[in-house]
């Protein structure tokens, strides 16, 4: 049991130290929501089945839902590193982060 405990604390501290590396804003919000829906997802997979297979049924499914809810709650103007185009005052165009 004492191992089992020990890969499931594994798995989720290295999940939580791989969201840090993500490059944009939809990718954090992603990485971070599939952490706290497979620890929630665990938790009730425990509480209803009471063995192993419901807790890992339960944080994969979270994982899923997490992740997709994180990335579908990105506020516009953040998703996978959106650039728009603007003029400097020398009348330079360059591209830079929407600004909205």
């Amino acid at each position: 049991m004492f191992n089992m405990k020990y890969s499931v604390v594994t798995a989720l501290l290295a999940a939580a130290l791989l969201t840090g590396c993500a490059s944009t804003e939809q990718d954090r919000r992603a990485g971070t929501g599939a952490l706290i829906g497979a620890g929630a997802g665990a938790l009730i997979g425990q509480a209803i089945g009471g063995n192993t297979g419901a807790t890992v049924v339960g944080a994969a499914a979270g994982g899923i839902a997490g992740a997709a809810i994180g990335a579908a709650t990105t506020p516009a103007g953040q998703r996978n590193g959106d650039l728009c185009r603007y003029r400097d005052q020398y009348g330079r165009i360059y591209r830079a982060p929407c600004r909205y």
